[in-house]
C-alpha cells in the first residue's frame, strides 16, 4: 500500500489483528496485555481528548517518561489528529525539560511517573506554554484538578467527547510532509536542536527496513529496552507495529536481566553498552574459572566462530566442524544466547562505537548483531549489516535508496535520501549549515567504504582531539577499544591541545571488588580500593595490552580512577550515554591538571 501518513499504517494493523496481543507491560508481579483492538481504542481516545484541550493540527504535546503502554499510545493518538508529539528524556533536569516545552511551545505535557511529575508541576503554573499535566502512572497520588489528572481519566475525557468526526477528518487531512515529531538532540556541545522528522520519514523506512532485516513478522516478539524518546528505539517502535510484533515495555533499565528472561525477545533494538556489559559479566566470571573450565570456553569460541563465518559466507560446513559445532553449541555456546532469552534472531545495534572483538563473539555464540549507522536527523537507519557477507566492525551498506557519499576534503560522510529530516526547528540557519549545495546531510562523522561496498567509520570529525605536538586523536575509538575490558565501566579520554593522552576512568566495582576480594586486598571504601598501587597497576597492565596496536601518540599515558560513574543529573553524559566532554573537562579540572603536572 502507498501511505501517505503513518496512521494510516497503524489503523491497518488495527484491522488485521483485532484480539490479538499487541502490546505487554509488567505494572506489577504479573505481566498485562493490550490488545490490537484496545490499543486502538485508547488512541482514539487520546486524539478526541487532545482535540477537546484544543490542540490544533500541526501543533505540539510533549511526552516526558519511562517507555509503557501509555507512552506509544499518547504518540499514536496525537499524530493520529496531525498534531506533533515531542519526546523528553525521562532522566532530563527541569531546566532541559524547560527549553523543550518553551522551544516547543508544548501545551499538554504526559509524565510518567513521581520523578517527571515533580519536575513537571515545578514549572506549572510558571511556564507560559504548559496548560494541561496527564499522569501515565495511575498509582502515583497526585494533585488532580481539571488541569492536572491521570491517564485513565484523560481517556474518560476523549470517551465523552463529541470529536469522532473531526479526528477522523483529521486523518484524512494527512499528508506525506507532516511533522511526525520534532526530536531534540541531548547534543555534547551548545544548545539543543529540534530535529523535525517526518510522516513519508517512517514510512520511507519502513518499506526500506522491510527489505533488509531477517524476516521481521506479526510472530516476533520485541522488548521495548531503549528509551522511547531516542529515535533509534522510537523508529523501531513505529516499525514494530507495522509489521504487527508484539512489543513487551521495560519501564526501569535496571531490570532488563529479569525482563530479557521472562520476555525472550526474537528482535531486541539495543546500544553497544548492552553488549559489553553482558560480555564483561562474562569474561570476568570466567577469570575465576578452573583452567580446564576456561580451555573448554575457548575451544567452544573458536568452534563457533569458525562454523558461524562460514554460515555468514556461505560456504560448506565440513561433517567434523558441524559436529564440533553441535557439542561447543551444547556444552557452552546455547548458554551464552540464554543470557539474552535464547530466541534472539537479530539485534539491531547502533549509537555509539562497537567494539569489533566483541561483536565477534557474540557471532561466535550463534548471536547476530545488526550492526549499523544513523542519527538523529537520518530518522536512525543509515546503514547496517546485510546477514550474510558483511564485515565485523563496519557498519553494513547504505538501506536501499539512501545514497551516501565521502566528501574528500576531510573524509566526512553526506547522505541523502527519503529518510532526512526536515531540518531543525525554529532554527534555519543552523539547518543550512548541515546541508551541501546539493542537498547532502553533513553527519560530521567521518568514514569509508571497503571493498565490499560497506561502510567504516573512523571518527566524529567533531570529537576529533589535536595534540600539542599536531598529532589528530579519535577519542572515541580509545574509548571504545579501552572501553571494552569489563574492569572498566566507563571511561573520558583526554588530550586536546596536551602533549599526551590521559583518561578518567569509573572501574567496574562489581568485577573490581572480587578481584581485590580473591587476591586478599582489604579496602573500606571505593575510594581507598582505586588507590591501591596493586589496583592502579592491575588497570595500566590492562589498558598496556588494549593499546598494542594504537600509535604511540594515541596511547594512554597517565589516568585517573574515579569512585562514582558519570551521570545525567551532574551534566557529565547525555541521556545517550555519550561523554559531554566539555563539562568533564570542568568538573574534573583538578584531577586532569594532575595527570599532566611534571
Amino acid at each position: 500500500m502507498d501511505y501517505r501518513h503513518y496512521s494510516q499504517v497503524f489503523w491497518e494493523q488495527v484491522g488485521r489483528y483485532g484480539d490479538r496481543v499487541a502490546l505487554r507491560y509488567k505494572p506489577g508481579a504479573e505481566w498485562q496485555e493490550i490488545s490490537w483492538r484496545s490499543f486502538g481504542e485508547q488512541v482514539r481516545a487520546v486524539g478526541k481528548a487532545l482535540i477537546e484541550c484544543g490542540i490544533g493540527e500541526q501543533k505540539t504535546i510533549g511526552i516526558f517518561s519511562q517507555n509503557m503502554p501509555a507512552w506509544s499510545i499518547a504518540d499514536i493518538g496525537a499524530l493520529c489528529i496531525r498534531a506533533i508529539p515531542v519526546p523528553i528524556y525521562p532522566t532530563n533536569t527541569v531546566k532541559q525539560a524547560e527549553y523543550i516545552i518553551n522551544d516547543a511551545e508544548i501545551a499538554v505535557l504526559f509524565v510518567g511517573d513521581g520523578e517527571q511529575y515533580d519536575k513537571a508541576m515545578r514549572l506549572f503554573g510558571e511556564n507560559s506554554f504548559l496548560k494541561k499535566i496527564v499522569v501515565l502512572n495511575e498509582k502515583l497520588p497526585i494533585k488532580k484538578d481539571a488541569d492536572v489528572m491521570h491517564f485513565s481519566d484523560f481517556l474518560d475525557i476523549g470517551r465523552k467527547s463529541g470529536h469522532d468526526a473531526e479526528f477522523d477528518a483529521r486523518m484524512t487531512r494527512g499528508v506525506p510532509e507532516d511533522l511526525l515529531t520534532i526530536i531534540y538532540t541531548s547534543g555534547t556541545t551548545g544548545e539543543p536542536k529540534g530535529v523535525m522528522l517526518t510522516h513519508s520519514n517512517a514510512i520511507f523506512q519502513k518499506a526500506r527496513h522491510d527489505r533488509r532485516l531477517v524476516d521481521p513478522n506479526e510472530n516476533d516478539v520485541s522488548l521495548c529496552f531503549l528509551p522511547l524518546s531516542h529515535v533509534f528505539e522510537r523508529i523501531w517502535t513505529y516499525y514494530v507495529f507495522a509489521v504487527g510484533m508484539t512489543n513487551n515495555y521495560l519501564d526501569d533499565t535496571k531490570k532488563i536481566v529479569e525482563f530479557i528472561q521472562e520476555v525472550r525477545p526474537t528482535i531486541m533494538c539495543a546500544v553497544p553498552r548492552f553488549y559489553e556489559k553482558i560480555y564483561a559479566t562474562v569474561f570476568n566470571r570466567l577469570e575465576s574459572a578452573p583452567a580446564l573450565k576456561k580451555r573448554l570456553f575457548k575451544w567452544a569460541l573458536r568452534t563457533g566462530a569458525a562454523r558461524n563465518v562460514k554460515k555468514r559466507d556461505k560456504k560448506f560446513v565440513g561433517p567434523w566442524l558441524a559436529f564440533k559445532y553441535a557439542l561447543a553449541d551444547k556444552l557452552v555456546l546455547s548458554k551464552l544466547r540464554e543470557v539474552v532469552g535464547g530466541r534472539i534472531k537479530f539485534f539491531p545495534c547502533a549509537g555509539a562505537p562497537l567494539s569489533q572483538e566483541i561483536e565477534e563473539f557474540f557471532y561466535s555464540a550463534g548471536i547476530f548483531i545488526c550492526y549499523g549507522y544513523g542519527l538523529t536527523e537520518t530518522t536512525a537507519t543509515v546503514t547496517c549489516h546485510e546477514p550474510h557477507h558483511f564485515r565485523f566492525g563496519a557498519v553494513g551498506k547504505p538501506l536501499d535508496d539512501v545514497e551516501v557519499k565521502i566528501d574528500p576534503a576531510n573524509g566526512e560522510i553526506l547522505i541523502k535520501g527519503g529518510n532526512i529530516m526536515k531540518g531543525y526547528y525554529k532554527k534555519p540557519q543552523a539547518t543550512a549549515e548541515v546541508f551541501t549545495s546539493d542537498g547532502f546531510f553533513r553527519t560530521g562523522d567521518a568514514g569509508f567504504f571497503e571493498d565490499n561496498g560497506e561502510l567504516r567509520i573512523t571518527e566524529r570529525i567533531k570529537d576529533l582531539m589535536k595534540t600539542s605536538g599536531g598529532k589528530y586523536i579519535a577519542p572515541q575509538l580509545i574509548e571504545s577499544t579501552i572501553g571494552a575490558d569489563h574492569f572498566i565501566e566507563q571511561i573520558a579520554v583526554i588530550g586536546d591541545q596536551r602533549k599526551y593522552v590521559t583518561a578518567l576512568i569509573v572501574p567496574s566495582f562489581e568485577a573490581l571488588g572480587e578481584y581485590a576480594t580473591e587476591h586478599g586486598i582489604a579496602y573500606s571504601t571505593r575510594e581507598e580500593l582505586i588507590a591501591k598501587p596493586e589496583i592502579v597497576e592491575l588497570y595500566q597492565r590492562r589498558i598496556d595490552e588494549a593499546s598494542r596496536e594504537f600509535a604511540e601518540f594515541e596511547k594512554i599515558k597517565r589516568f585517573t580512577l574515579l569512585p562514582r560513574e558519570f551521570t545525567v543529573e551532574d551534566g557529565e553524559i547525555t541521556p545517550t550515554m555519550k561523554i559531554k566532554r566539555k563539562s568533564v573537562a570542568e568538573l574534573y579540572k583538578a584531577e586532569i591538571e594532575r595527570m599532566y603536572a611534571e
